[in-house]
């Protein structure tokens, strides 16, 4: 099945790719065949996860959305596909999909050596360690000779290496290609250790049978700054890409959201006014999102479909949602967190 899906999404960029130059940039493709290509996790609670009617939802989901949105007006216009750990470089790579939004960590030697851009830190996550209570540990440092589940090819699998060997602590690695499979080996207790960015731990136990049995440790033994991924080379899809994430940091720091966006078109504020592309006092477009291939009210167009970055935040790992998730890191700049955005002027 899934390879007949590739085959038929090949056959239409295929097509799409004939009615643009040779030369053209990612967004042209993109508009020519209609959708955007994004490759996500194959099924993470909150980030990236299919109903049984194949409807995506989740915080990555929803900047794919976004993206669509900018481009399309139509947050519909994308194609969501389950990419795992190991296969996500290549399909970006190859151009099987547009780009990654995916839990995938930003490193040098990915920024540099795969031919990769990080577009910024859409979600700002820490490795984390989760372990039965019934094991009746309460630290990380009290895991010498664990037996600990991981993802092959991974930060992760790099992170606990590291975290073992500085603690002076012996382990054994039991390494797996997919998440549902090492969810499976950890919940039937082949290791003692499920390890993973915390927000994946968290979404992980609210899939096991019994989610209280398990505990997710104190410890965070690295940095996994998340985030949109796109391929070197054309910067004119890198800018979109990066000023939609800057464009939900900016609506949110200026109020804007989906509910009031029309209401704030006809304000003073000439930041605001900037951001959603109204003109320019003696008449003249204000150029932004012209500048950057896209429609003028672009800005306006994502925040109808999809609000701001707090609003996607809070409706798929927010405090109101199973995860409960607090901003943390992933506050405003101005709230006390990481997320900061350049403005748009």
């Amino acid at each position: 099945m899934k390879v007949r899906i590739i085959l038929q999404l090949l056959s239409i960029v295929v097509g799409a790719a004939a009615a643009v130059p040779a030369n053209a940039g990612t967004l042209d493709v993109v508009k020519a065949k209609g959708f955007i290509q994004c490759g996500v996790a194959p099924g993470l609670i909150g980030f990236a996860f299919p109903d049984g009617t194949n409807n995506w939802s989740g915080l990555e989901v929803d900047f794919c959305r976004a993206l669509a949105s900018a481009i399309f007006n139509d947050p519909q216009k994308v194609k969501f596909i389950p990419l795992s750990a190991k296969e996500r470089f290549t399909a970006l790579q190859s151009g099987e999909v547009d780009l990654l939004s995916r839990s995938t960590t930003w490193t040098m030697s990915r920024d540099t050596a795969l031919g990769l851009r990080f577009a910024g830190t859409f979600y700002y996550d820490g490795q984390g360690l989760m372990v039965k209570k019934s094991l009746g540990v309460d630290s990380a440092l009290k895991l010498d000779g664990a037996t600990v589940c991981t993802l092959t090819g991974t930060t992760n699998e790099l992170n606990i290496s590291d975290y073992f060997k500085a603690n002076s602590m012996k382990y054994q690695v039991v390494a797996f290609e997919k998440d549902a499979e090492a969810r499976k080996a950890y919940d039937e207790e082949r290791c003692d250790v499920l390890t993973n960015d915390q927000s994946s731990l968290y979404a992980a136990r609210l899939q096991f049978q019994n989610p209280d049995e398990s505990l997710v440790l104190p410890e965070i033994i690295s940095k996994e700054p998340l985030g949109p991924v796109v391929r070197q080379g054309d910067d004119g899809w890198f800018d979109v890409v990066k000023w939609t994430y800057f464009a939900l940091l900016n609506a949110e720091e200026l109020g804007v959201t989906s509910k009031n966006v029309e209401e704030m078109r006809s304000t003073n504020n000439p930041e605001i006014l900037r951001l959603l592309g109204t003109k320019n006092a003696d008449g003249s477009a204000a150029g932004f999102g012209t500048g950057i291939g896209l429609s003028e009210d672009w800005v306006v167009q994502i925040l109808r479909n999809v609000g701001n970055y707090g609003e996607i935040f809070e409706r798929n790992v927010g405090l109101d949602t199973p995860l409960k998730i607090a901003r943390g890191k992933n506050a405003l700049w101005k709230d006390g967190g990481l997320q900061y955005a350049p403005p748009i002027r």
